[in-house]
């Protein structure tokens, strides 16, 4: 739990000790990842391990910790034989974030963005947006610009340098064409970019 302070929001610390005595797992705070925001991994020995981006803020860094406790109970009652996403990591996450679900922990509108997002958890909270950017509300260093905010026709970078044009809203994300090799990419509405 010690190396959880700072990290998490000091409301929680209690609770998540608690929680933390009942499931045996290691918890390594790891660089920023691009792709992810935490995992979960049983290695070959069979040792339970979760990792968590050390640059989220304390509200996202949570959910993240619960989402990965989340998986290592159901391979504690289910082993690899449940899908990682499936309906009984949806029941064992809403399960395990329950009793964070308060104001005392998540401010609103985090709270309850959080509470309509737990009727039908997603793989990723990215796939939320209203959770998304409520939780963006929080890091501490804002980014240029989301995606959604440019006019189609404008030029932007990415986080690597790569340049893209705004070609057109699909249903709920943005076509976009990389400038270099011409292909076609999609963007979430949330995407952070460097407007040029």
């Amino acid at each position: 739990m010690e190396s959880l302070i700072g990290f998490v929001p000091p409301s929680s610390y209690s609770q998540l000790e608690q929680l933390l005595k009942k499931n045996s797992v290691e918890i390594k705070i790891t660089k920023d990842r691009k792709t992810k925001h935490g995992d979960f991994r049983i290695n070959s020995k069979g040792l339970s391990s979760i990792t968590i981006n050390q640059s989220l803020n304390p509200y996202r860094f949570l959910i993240t910790l619960l989402h990965e406790i989340a998986h290592y109970k159901v391979s504690i009652t289910t082993g690899l034989k449940a899908k990682p996403h499936g309906f009984e990591w949806k029941s064992a996450f809403r399960e395990t974030l329950l009793p964070f679900l308060n104001l005392e922990i998540f401010p609103d509108p985090i709270c309850s963005i959080l509470a309509k997002h737990m009727k039908n958890p997603k793989a990723s909270t990215d796939r939320d947006f209203d959770l998304v950017m409520a939780l963006k509300s929080y890091d501490s260093k804002k980014k240029a610009a989301y995606i959604f905010e440019l006019q189609n026709g404008d030029f932007f970078k990415i986080y690597n340098g790569r340049r893209f044009v705004k070609i057109k809203k699909l249903t709920k994300r943005f076509e976009c064409k990389e400038i270099s090799t011409g292909r076609f990419y999609i963007f979430s509405p949330h995407a952070e970019v460097i407007p040029e």
